[in-house]
């Protein structure tokens, strides 16, 4: 007697028959997923150290009030990969960038154009340098060692990758505050300036498995890391480096804040000389930084998953742009007649409906607004201090004003609006390719 009845006996049969296009099928499916790996380093300095950020500060640093870190993610998608790489310094300054790319790209075979390496340029951390020759002997160490860590959280990264899917959200935090004070009598100062124009926006890009258990939390928001100044010899993250460390606290996974247009921008408290606490006071960079920290939650509670595309694509180029004598406004013929050009390293790139611009300068809020209203992507970050750094990048209606930022920037008038131009032209393209 047979054990299955006839049509049992059929289904059975089909199933068998459809069994190798269903597998492949599944295969195809995987494989289209996109795979995302996170990792951090702690890169705090095991010595003093000379301090970054403040050229009157020649005291070495005495102390450590929170720990230091690299943050790493990795992104893949058919055969495209992406890495963003934060780190709690300073910045890439005087060859380093060259330097710790040639790790990366030696280490790990990734293309620069696929690599975002940003810092979160806070004041408070050690001075990168490559100079033998004035550089403290502390620091030399410090920054083969920072090398090594950046591309050893990028290699357990790249090793960690699972298939992931993104939320998104947008908040808005009073952080940051435009500090080009106008005194009576006209002059520019750093100050703050509540009337001033800032970016609120925080956007908030979670990696999750299909599971919904945390992966990862890229965020972008614009300010400087200056609310510890000149007097301060603690080692600090500032108020990205607090804030980062608690959402981590509460989410369990690795957060990394990406700095976005804040050239002008302050944290409201700016330049304390430390972490005051007598009395039961509360440090105004640990307040700050919760306050950060607290929206970024807030918004990850709120974010919603991606729909559609959740592919990557990146792109780079260095644009020439137009320089000046540093020191001056630049409005002045003789102040850029015979200078060479300064070069800037621009990058995009996307993930899903998120574009992302990275620029190797300081730049003003203003240029920032003006590739995010102009972008074709549903949100956009804006990241400075990425790709090495070239100095504050100005928009030009700002250059007769003069003050800290148009003084000190290498770039002349022009510049900044052919850098909005070329970051829009890539988004664009790289909006195109979306299937």
């Amino acid at each position: 007697m047979n054990a299955f009845p006839c049509d049992l006996r059929r289904l059975f049969t089909v199933l068998v028959l459809l069994l190798p296009s269903l597998v492949g099928g599944l295969h195809l499916e995987a494989a289209d997923l996109l795979k995302v790996g996170v990792a951090r380093l702690d890169i705090t300095p095991v010595e003093p150290v000379q301090m970054a950020g403040y050229s009157a500060r020649t005291e070495l640093s005495t102390g450590i009030h929170d720990p230091l870190s690299v943050r790493a993610f990795a992104l893949e998608h058919e055969g495209r990969r992406l890495l963003i790489v934060s780190a709690d310094i300073l910045g890439y300054y005087r060859g380093t960038y060259e330097y710790v790319i040639e790790g990366i790209r030696e280490g790990l075979g990734i293309e620069e154009s696929d690599i975002f390496l940003s810092a979160n340029h806070t004041h408070s951390a050690p001075t990168v340098t490559l100079d033998r020759e004035t550089g403290n002997p502390a620091n030399l160490r410090y920054t083969e060692f920072l090398r090594t860590r950046i591309v050893d959280a990028a290699r357990k990264a790249l090793g960690r990758m699972e298939p992931a899917r993104i939320s998104v959200g947008t908040g808005s935090s009073p952080v940051g505050v435009n500090r080009r004070e106008t005194r009576p009598g006209g002059a520019v100062v750093l100050g703050r300036n509540p009337d001033g124009r800032r970016d609120s926006e925080v956007v908030v890009v979670g990696f999750l498995t299909p599971q919904g258990e945390p992966l990862g939390v890229l965020y972008n928001y614009a300010t400087h890391a200056t609310s510890l100044g000149a007097r301060n010899l603690l080692i600090s993250g500032d108020l990205f480096g607090i804030a980062n460390g608690l959402v981590e606290q509460w989410r369990g996974t690795v957060v990394a804040a990406l700095v976005g247009a804040s050239g002008d921008i302050d944290p409201w408290y700016r330049v304390l000389p430390g972490f005051r606490t007598d009395g039961g006071w509360v440090p105004e960079t640990e307040l700050l930084g919760r306050l950060l920290a607290v929206e970024v939650e807030h918004v990850l509670d709120q974010a919603s998953a991606q729909e559609g595309e959740s592919g990557i694509e990146s792109m780079a180029t260095t644009l020439l742009l137009p320089g000046k004598k540093r020191g001056e406004r630049g409005i002045d013929p003789e102040s850029v007649r015979g200078v060479e050009p300064v070069p800037l390293r621009l990058a995009a790139a996307r993930i899903g409906d998120v574009g992302l611009v990275g620029m190797s300068a300081e730049v003003l809020t203003e240029v920032g607004q003006a590739i995010k209203r102009g972008s074709p992507f549903a949100h956009t970050m804006i990241v400075t201090h990425c790709g090495g750094a070239q100095g504050y990048l100005p928009p030009t209606g700002l250059y007769k004003e003069g003050g800290y930022e148009i003084e000190t920037s290498p770039f002349a008038p022009g510049a900044a609006e052919a850098t909005v131009r070329e970051a829009l032209r890539m988004l664009y393209e790289l909006h195109a390719r979306t299937r």
